[in-house]
């Protein structure tokens, strides 16, 4: 357990500085580095530009916070470019694609192991099994424009198999709305797990809609558009697990105690020295950046800041993989469906959803399409080059 992981002063704001040289350095490796040192850098960069919008979005409804706030979004938003930049040229795009599922998979697999409230940890499970299913379509996408083995960037740790069919994962927005931990009594950890996992899904939302439009392939560009559409779903549905009621300043606390709980768990089980020493560097620096939120919460609620980070942590987050959990997991639940906030078998689904999905689906389904004939293989694209040279 982790005790009194927020007492950290950390390193004051104003001494918190870059150069370019040093937000743009050496990238990890494609082949040499472990998957999950490129796991912890996607979600890592994913859990800084929540934080940013969050901020900004703070900033917009709140004058006496705005200067202090974009004191501590430039510092983030430098975090965020050297983390981001650290993932290298050589992954082409759909290959990106496949690291940010496996994040998904993983990351999402270890929360819903360690999360204490039996609804929250449902709602894991089940927007799990809706990733794993993304994996298996884009890992069909790069066999079918590049020829290429996904596992060559999973490193044999994430299963290439179907998951809840993407075609079936559509759904009216009123049945991807859940109901919400109560901030008085939920713990903290539960905060800051569904602030990590909205964040996570927000930044491949956005990946997705950037990246889609610029695939030449139209099966590509349907894919992208149809997976992203899901994502859209899954921040509506990780997003309503916060309670409403928490203040801007709250929300800030807790997002700040979800940064240096996830740069804690990287530099805990980082495997490259140079990276490690990177995160825990902004270790540091978040822990600076939680006694600015601090005094900002004590001025302007007049409260305790530790009314709200009280609790003890259980473990950091588990980088590695979950293939037995997820698969027990696809074994059981894989039928689920929704209505309104409820889990419930696949013929008790909600009619709005039947309804929508028979809407987007009237023309056929990218993801069904794209994953045609396919199954995994090992060494695909060797195979496909033994087969065309006829040996």
């Amino acid at each position: 357990m982790l005790n009194n992981l927020w007492d950290h002063r950390g390193v004051p704001l104003e001494k918190q500085r870059f150069t370019w040289r040093d937000m743009v350095g050496k990238p990890i490796s494609k082949l040499d580095d472990d998957a999950f040192t490129r796991v912890r850098v996607i979600l890592m960069n994913g859990i800084e530009l929540d934080a940013l919008r969050l901020k900004h979005i703070a900033a917009r409804l709140n004058g006496p916070l705005r200067v202090p706030l974009a004191q501590l979004r430039r510092v983030e938003q430098h975090q965020a470019t050297l983390v981001n930049w650290l993932l290298s040229a050589d992954h082409s795009p759909i290959e990106t694609t496949i690291a940010y599922e496996q994040v998904a998979i993983e990351v999402t697999a270890s929360v819903a192991q360690h999360e204490p409230d039996p609804y929250q940890a449902q709602t894991y499970r089940y927007g799990l099994l809706e990733d794993f299913d993304h994996l298996y379509r884009y890992s069909a996408l790069l066999d079918r424009l590049e020829g290429k083995d996904a596992n060559n960037i999973l490193q044999g740790y994430t299963d290439i198999v179907p998951g809840r069919p993407t075609v079936d994962e559509h759904r009216a927005p009123e049945d991807d709305v859940r109901n919400p931990y109560d901030r008085h009594s939920a713990a903290l950890i539960t905060k800051i797990h569904a602030t990590l996992i909205t964040a996570a899904e927000y930044q491949t939302h956005d990946y997705y809609m950037n990246i889609g439009p610029l695939f030449a392939d139209p099966v590509a560009r349907q894919l992208y558009a149809e997976i992203a559409s899901v994502e859209e779903q899954h921040v509506t549905q990780y997003g309503s697990l916060q309670d409403p009621a928490e203040g801007l300043l709250e929300k800030l606390l807790i997002h700040e105690a979800t940064e240096i709980y996830g740069y804690y768990s990287c530099a805990q089980q980082e495997s490259n020295p140079r990276i490690k020493a990177i995160w825990e560097r902004f270790l540091d620096y978040e822990f600076g950046h939680l006694t600015a939120i601090r005094e900002l919460y004590k001025t302007h609620e007049r409260r305790d800041p530790d009314e709200i980070l009280a609790g003890v942590i259980p473990a950091p987050i588990d980088f590695g993989p979950h293939r037995e959990f997820v698969r027990s997991v696809l074994d059981e639940e894989v039928s689920l469906r929704c209505d309104g906030p409820a889990y419930v078998p696949q013929d008790q689904e909600s009619q709005a959803s039947v309804q929508a999905r028979a809407i987007l689906n009237a023309e056929g389904s990218p993801s069904t399409l794209v994953s045609a004939g396919y199954q995994w293989r090992p060494g695909t694209e060797l195979t496909h080059s033994n087969r065309l040279s006829g040996e």
